[in-house]
């Protein structure tokens, strides 16, 4: 998810120490892609997005499951982090992101789906 220069990324309490990732969810049944991208995003981050586009897919270690990337621009909402699902979400540039090693942001492992999405968006 994506705001001008900047992209959000949340980190969930059981991940290793500075790591960062892309928002992912489920899709509920009887809901589009689309619409899965932008509830799931509402409800961890309070951010309303569109321009959803689909990016990238990746196996996922469940029985039976594929994980979509999606590319979604932010539309409105104010960041509030859904302490349920993550604890902690905030707006990243890419100068953040180039620094990363001397801040202690760590990045998802180089096979998933989210690092190759936000290795994308560096990319542009």
């Amino acid at each position: 998810m994506t705001d001008g220069d900047r992209c959000l990324l949340g980190r969930k309490d059981i991940w290793p120490e500075g790591v960062y990732s892309t928002l992912a969810g489920f899709v509920e049944p009887g809901e589009s892609l689309s619409e899965a991208v932008a509830r799931e995003v509402r409800e961890e981050s309070g951010i309303e997005v569109g321009s959803i586009r689909y990016r990238s897919s990746q196996p996922w270690p469940f029985p039976a499951s594929l994980m979509l990337g999606f590319r979604a621009e932010r539309v409105g909402g104010e960041l509030t982090v859904a302490r349920q699902e993550l604890v902690d979400a905030r707006w990243f540039e890419r100068a953040d992101l180039a620094r990363r090693r001397k801040t202690g942001l760590r990045l998802p492992g180089r096979v998933s789906i989210s690092r190759r999405l936000i290795e994308d968006w560096l990319a542009e």
